[in-house]
This record gives structure tokens, sequence and C-alpha cells, in this order.
């Protein structure tokens, strides 16, 4: 039985799962959409806004399915503009959880796009964890600057048969003490596949007796207290914006390309490249180790989750990274395993097409992964190619630029974007949104491209 199988049955109490093994990857989708519809928990507060909500899902889901929504559903995808919409500094956003909270519920009550889609971030919990692969608002940047990964080799070039042979103690080792301080005293345990016979469990356990262990075991619990907090705080004013408004939550979990595993907080740009030609073998190698951790991460975290859409942004495949021969080598086959293992367990994926994928869209036309299973949300991609290449196989959405939402004005947003519905969206498989995450807009473009849609016609 496989690992992301075992995921599954190991939440007996929720009867979506009965019989899951029996069932297509159809009838898992359906069952994964009936419970997001259902809404279990969520005390809405009139039969109007239910129907709202529910009307919501089927629209995004019509899209996925390449039908023609009863309108064009319209998906802000913000990262630290909620909080700035308010009046908030990016900091405040990320320690001040009562702002963040109003910020947040302002926002969706003022702007009343279809879903809620805004990526939000716990100051508290770096400070505790002593992050060190990032500077974020107050640390290393300024108070309303969003945060910025420092990449750099955290991998070695010789490494790559030790995370092949055990990637969590790899991680647990060399990886994650890098990352944070506060793991520094992981890397002194054994390995817990040590731990096989009675006799010897006693002896295999030692390592907690040493006070760096204690030390990072202690300031892990007091983050994971703090996530907690958090995560609590969120799901409060995410709640209350889906039980007042009616907008469910876009994605559930979050992975990434086997590849960008790799090539982002790994090896890092530098040192992937220079491995395409001096150990391709062993990126391939590492990038198929990474699939079914990638699956199985998708399966655990949608028990905890609203939604079924597993948000995949590609950082590394992007025109410009790599020739479309690279592209088909070393990024697409492991990519194209995890969308159909997620697609096969009754999730869709919400691939995220970060930069230009012009040079991509032949490839990524496989018609081995099923019809109708997967959206396309593109950047900086010619969107009527990418409806040309993809249309009847797979949908797209995308792509008002984020530089127009800060930049533009009114008039700009909304002939663009209708524009973009009369290209694209005519008959279905279309979902309206920014092609990137929104940190900086003007209120008015950002009302504009939600208006617009709404009163498009096509």
């Amino acid at each position: 039985m496989s690992d992301e199988m075992t995921a599954i049955e190991a939440m007996p109490e929720d009867h979506t799962f009965d019989g899951w093994e029996e069932l297509s990857w159809q009838e898992r989708r359906e069952r994964r959409i009936a419970k997001w519809m259902a809404a279990p928990g969520v005390e809405f507060v009139d039969e109007t806004v239910r129907a709202a909500y529910v009307e919501r899902i089927q629209m995004v889901m019509d899209a996925v399915t390449l039908k023609k929504p009863v309108r064009v559903p319209v998906v802000p995808q913000t990262g630290f503009y909620t909080a700035r919409y308010a009046g908030l500094t990016a900091k405040e956003s990320m320690y001040d959880y009562d702002k963040l909270a109003a910020a947040w519920v302002k926002f969706y009550e003022d702007m009343q796009p279809d879903f809620q889609s805004t990526d939000t971030y716990p100051g508290p919990v770096y400070d505790i964890l002593g992050a060190k692969m990032i500077n974020w608002p107050g640390h290393g940047v300024d108070d309303d600057s969003p945060w910025q990964f420092l990449e750099k080799e955290y991998m070695q070039a010789g490494d790559y048969d030790e995370l092949i042979a055990d990637p969590s103690a790899f991680f647990r080792r060399k990886l994650l003490p890098q990352y944070a301080d506060a793991f520094a005293g992981l890397g002194a345990l054994d390995p817990f596949s040590d731990t096989m016979e009675a006799a010897s469990l006693p002896f295999t356990i030692l390592g907690f007796a040493d006070p760096a262990v204690v030390e990072s075991v202690q300031r892990l619990h007091e983050a994971a207290n703090a996530t907690l907090e958090y995560m609590g705080a969120l799901m409060g004013c995410s709640g209350e914006t889906t039980a007042r408004l009616g907008l469910p939550t876009l994605w559930g979990p979050t992975i990434k390309a086997p590849y960008d595993c790799i090539a982002d907080t790994l090896r890092g740009t530098k040192g992937i490249v220079m491995d395409r030609y001096r150990q391709p073998e062993k990126i391939i190698a590492a990038a198929e180790r990474f699939v079914p951790l990638q699956i199985d991460m998708a399966v655990r975290f949608s028990f905890f989750m609203e939604s079924p859409l597993v948000c995949i942004p590609l950082h590394k495949g992007a025109d410009g990274y790599m020739s479309d021969a690279d592209f088909r080598t070393f990024y697409w086959p492991t990519l194209k395993a995890v969308l159909q293992g997620i697609i096969d367990q009754g999730l869709v994926p919400w691939v995220f097409a970060e930069g230009g994928y012009n040079e991509r869209l032949e490839a990524i036309v496989d018609r081995d992964l099923p019809t109708g299973a997967i959206m396309w949300w593109f950047d900086q991609t010619d969107m009527v190619a990418a409806k040309q290449a993809l249309g009847g196989y797979a949908a797209i959405g995308g792509n008002v630029p984020s530089a127009m939402l800060a930049l533009g004005d009114r008039a700009q947003v909304e002939a663009y974007v209708t524009k973009l519905l009369d290209d694209v969206a005519v008959d279905g498989g279309f979902v309206l949104g920014p092609g990137g995450m929104v940190d900086d807009a003007k209120p008015e473009t950002m009302k504009a491209m939600i208006d617009t849609a709404r009163r498009w016609a096509g």
C-alpha cells in the first residue's frame, strides 16, 4: 500500500473517504468537492450566503473541468496587499494578528472577489526559530518591504547520494540547522531507524539527553505553539469571511515541483545550473526521490484544509531558466508524476507558472494526464497562445499584470481585462486574477479587475 493511501486511511472518522480504494480519481474528486461545498463547521449567516458559497465553488470547478461557468470567477491572489489596503505595514501584518484579522475582513468585505486567496506569514515564529534563510519585514528589510529569500548552496554538490538515501535524515542533519538556529541540536540525534529492537531502544534515544538537543526541542515546541496561535487567528478571520460573505478559501495544500525542491533551497540557481552539466543523473535521481514526498505532503495536508485545490508554484522552470530540452529532461517528468499522483487522489493541481511559459506550452500539453483535471495559472505567458495550446485539455487562469495593478489606472485595467476575457474566456475554462502574488496595488485598480469581470457578458 502506498504512503499516500496510508495517509488517507489514517483519518477513519472522515466518512468522505470510505471505500476510497475502489473509487476512480473522478469519484474521489467528487467526494472532496462535495465535502468542500458542505463547509463542515461553518455557520453561514443565512441560506443566501451559503448558496453563494456553493455557487463560487461550482464556478471554479466548472472552469477546471472546461465548462462555461455562470460567470468568470475572480481570484485576487494577494500577499501583503491585504494588510496594506487597511493601512498596515508588512511588519504589523506579521506580528499583530488582531490587526491582520481586521484587515483581512475589510479587504474581502470591500472588494467582494469570489475566493479568499491571501498569503500571510507569522513573524513571531521566525523570531523563535531564529530563521536564517530569509529576511522579513523588520528583520533584514524595512518594516514595509516583502520578505526576501537568501539563496545559497545549502546543499553541497557532493551531497546528492546522502539526500537520495534518506531525505528526512539529510534535512535534519545538514539542512535544517542552516535554515534556522532552533534546529541546530537535532543533527546530533541518531537515525530513528536504529530503534528496531526493545533491547537497543534505551540506547538509541541517548541523544535526547544532550543539552543542545533539549534546547532545540524546547524552541521548536515554543515555535509550534506560536504557529498554533497564528493559525487560530487566521482561521478565525477566514471563517468569519466565509460565514458572512460566502467566500471559500481557494487553496488547500501547497507543494513544489521536485526539481524546484532541489534548485530552490538546496543547491540554489548557480549550483543547479552547474549540476545540469556536471552530474545530470544525480538531479534526476533526486527529483524522482521527491515525487512521492510531494504527493504524500499534499494528501496529508488536505485533511486539515478546506479546499482540495493544491497550489504548485513553479520557480525555476520558466523560459530563460533552461532550454526546452532541459525542461523536458529535468523538470517536466517529475512534475508530471506529481500531477498524476495528486489527481489520482482526487485533488486538483493549481499550477502557478511564474514568469513566462511561452516556450513550455508544447511540453505541458501532455495527453498522458487526464483532461479537465488541472488549472494552469499563468503570469507572463501569452494567453492567446496558452488557450490555443491547452484549450479542450486543461483550464487556464491569470494573467492581469501585477505592475498594472500597482502603477496603472482603472481604465487600463478595464481595457486589459475586457480584452483578456474576449480572447480566452468565451467558451469557459478560465479564471481571472493577477499573474503574480500582489503585494502592492491601487484600490481602484483592484476593484476595476473584479468589477470588469462581473460586468463582462461574453
